[in-house]
């Protein structure tokens, strides 16, 4: 797999039947291992080391309802009274990060109320903090430490 941006973290790797997967601690359970995998699974260990956020408060690969369709969100962070702090999309290393990805996000905001959101393609990473007032987002440096 490809080198990303992040730190180097170790993961937990899985062969079978010429099919290589991941480790996921969150939902505890081998993952086939895409390149949009290897992003997610890079941006779940900068939460719990670099970040400190507790596991127990992170969540990955959930439904959602938006308008009648079912979509996929590829992480959140809760806060401790149930609220979500932050919005993650990741996209694979190849794909480029546009504006199409920052409606995605946006649009999945709508519903999911998030204080925080990230976009990245493993190589690139964007932060966001919501200013629900006025309807935008401010850009980041980076995303703030678990208080």
């Amino acid at each position: 797999m490809q080198k990303l941006n992040f730190p180097t973290y170790s993961f937990r790797f899985k062969n079978s039947e010429n099919k290589v997967s991941i480790f996921d601690e969150i939902r505890k359970k081998f993952i086939l291992l895409t390149p949009e995998e290897w992003v997610r699974q890079h941006v779940v260990q900068f939460l719990l080391q670099d970040k400190k956020y507790p596991k127990s408060y992170i969540n990955v690969e959930k439904l959602i309802k938006i308008n009648e369709l079912s979509k996929r969100y590829d992480g959140v962070v809760f806060q401790p009274n149930g609220e979500i702090f932050l919005l993650i999309e990741c996209k694979a290393p190849e794909v480029p990060i546009s504006q199409q990805t920052f409606d995605q996000i946006a649009r999945y905001n709508l519903v999911l109320k998030a204080k925080y959101l990230m976009v990245t393609n493993g190589l690139n990473h964007y932060f966001c903090q919501m200013d629900f007032e006025n309807e935008k987002y401010v850009f980041l440096r980076e995303l703030p430490e678990y208080k």
